[in-house]
Formats: C-alpha cells, structure tokens, sequence
C-alpha cells in the first residue's frame, strides 16, 4: 500500500488532505511542528512525526516507509511576510530544500506542492493562466515561487516528479465521524470565515464599491476545500520522473465581494452585517484563475459552488 507524507498535517488543508487521502486507500504519515496547526486536527489513523521541515532527522523518521509527498507546511500570511521576510525565505525556501534533499537520500521521488496564486502578483489576464506573468508582489509570493522554481531545477537535476497546484482562496470544511475539520486560524484573514465572525459593532470591510466588476466589488477565487484535495490526490497519478508541471486550482469563474456576503446571509438565515471603506493601495478588480490545463491534465474541475462552501462553513460552526 503506498504511503504518502503529508507535510502541515494538523493545519486546515494538510489535516483535510490527510483524511482524504486515508478515505481514498492511501496509508499516511503526518509532519508537523504544531506552531500553527491543531494536533487534535490530525487523523488518528495516521503516523505522526513532531518536527519541522527544517529539522533533517525528523524529516527522515517523517519520510520513512514513504513513496510520495504532499507538501503544505510553510508560512503563509502576506501581511506576516512582509513584517518576517526572511522567516519566510528560511521556512518555506529552505525548509523546502531540506525536504527535498531528505527526500532524495530516502529515494523519493514524487511531490505535490502546494503552491499559490499569489506567485502571479497582480497580472493583466482574467482569467489567469499557467502562462501569466510571475511578479509576486509580496514575500509570501516570492518564496512560493521559489519553490516552484526549485522544483523545476530539482526535476532536471535530480528526475523528481513534482508538481505545483496554484490556487487563491479555499474555504469550505470537512466533516468527519469524529468531527468537522474546518478553519482555526489566528489571526483569521480569510474572508469567507471573517463574514460569520462579523458583528454590528465589528462589521465586515468591503474594500472598494467603485471596481469595474457587475456589482462594483472586487472578484475573487473560491474553490471549496475537499474539491481542492480531489486536485492533490488526481495529481499522484500523473508524476512522471524527470517532468516538472504547475496546474491552478479553482473556481474558474469567481465571486464578487457582495455575493460571497450575500450568499453567507441566505445561508445562514440572518444578515452578515458589513461597511463599505475604501479601496486598499494594491487590489485589483478581478482575479480569477483559469482552470482549463487542470481540466485537461487531471480530469479535474470543482464539484462544489459557493452555496455549498457557506453551507459547511455554517454547519461546522466555524
């Protein structure tokens, strides 16, 4: 039975990733140094390794028995990047390096990546394609991108099989025998889990009601959360030693701001209360990302719309 290493297993996509995979047949093992994650989110079925990605020893104990690597550990707060730059370029640039090099003493060849949209910055297209301009504009964006680049040089240099699953906004949850599996981030900068923590007195900020866009609010990328995992594991099927391949993830239409808000009030049966404040230095209009390569490559596309995103999220209690 293959056995595949799910790096920040106990955070919100690894501990979602772990149980899908264990559902689907594969045997898991967890690393995961618990600075952001919850240990009660890891599945009891798995093998769990305390440590981090820049720990060597326990990344081998971590890669033992292993054929494959689903990579989401990693800092991954764009406000925190720009304050902690270079904890950013040490965890997620060489903590990948060290994972990479741990997983070529141990033979391993095979890695999904969880890489990020924000490695296009702001681009012109809409939607946006494997083929748009790389410009991050943050260092959160610029150590994914790294990454990914790593990944590119290490299939030629060292014949792993790698690819890159970009993405921008997930939400949604799980829900499991022992429970749901949802968001638990603190600070929590998602918008989808801030729309139900709004309050009158703390309303939600719409960020700009002037965009080019159908209702004047800005369109994002939501793609729910098990839809995305469905991505990861359709991606182990297609490693091929020596090839390197980068793929986005999601909805491949969008959501403006007001109906993500609209669509969390019908759900939840109650009105999210919000304000309308200016547009922030630096948003753009429109980012959507094109989902065709995906479509074709893994026989992919979301089962789930944004209704059904609202309708975890709420029966989670997140």
């Amino acid at each position: 039975m293959t056995r595949i290493l799910v790096t920040g297993g106990a955070g919100y996509i690894g501990s979602i990733a772990t149980h899908m995979l264990l559902e689907a047949g594969y045997e898991v093992s967890v690393l995961d140094d618990l600075s952001t994650g919850h240990k009660d989110a890891i599945d009891t079925r798995a093998r769990f390794v305390e440590g981090s990605i820049l720990d060597s020893d326990a990344l081998t104990a971590a890669l033992s028995n292993c054929s494959a690597v689903m990579h989401f550990a990693g800092k991954s707060l764009v406000g925190e990047s720009v304050e902690k730059p270079d904890l950013y370029m040490q965890v997620n640039v060489e903590g990948s390096t060290k994972l990479l090099d741990a997983m070529k003493v141990a033979g391993i060849k095979d890695i999904v990546f969880s890489s990020s949209a924000a490695t296009y910055g702001q681009p012109g297209d809409a939607p946006i394609s494997e083929q748009s301009p790389t410009k991050p504009t943050n260092p959160y964006g610029v150590t994914k991108l790294k990454v990914d680049e790593l990944l590119a040089s290490r299939a030629v240099t060292d014949g792993i099989a790698a690819v890159s699953l970009r993405y921008f906004n997930v939400a949604g949850a799980l829900q499991t025998s022992d429970g749901w599996l949802a968001e638990r981030h603190n600070p929590e900068t998602h918008l989808i889990p801030n729309i139900f923590k709004a309050t009158p007195s703390a309303p939600l900020q719409v960020f700009g009601t002037d965009w080019p866009t159908p209702d004047n609010t800005c369109i994002r990328d939501y793609v729910h959360v098990l839809d995305l995992i469905d991505g990861h594991i359709s991606a182990l099927s297609i490693m091929k030693p020596g090839t390197y391949q980068v793929l986005n993830l999601g909805s491949g239409s969008g959501y403006s701001v007001r109906e993500v808000i609209d669509t969390a009030s019908r759900v939840a049966g109650r009105v999210m209360p919000s304000v309308d404040v200016a547009r922030r230095a630096g948003d753009p209009a429109v980012l959507v990302a094109s989902i065709e390569k995906a479509k074709k490559v893994l026989n992919w596309s979301p089962k789930r719309d944004l209704n059904q995103i609202m309708q975890d999220v709420v029966s989670s209690g997140a």
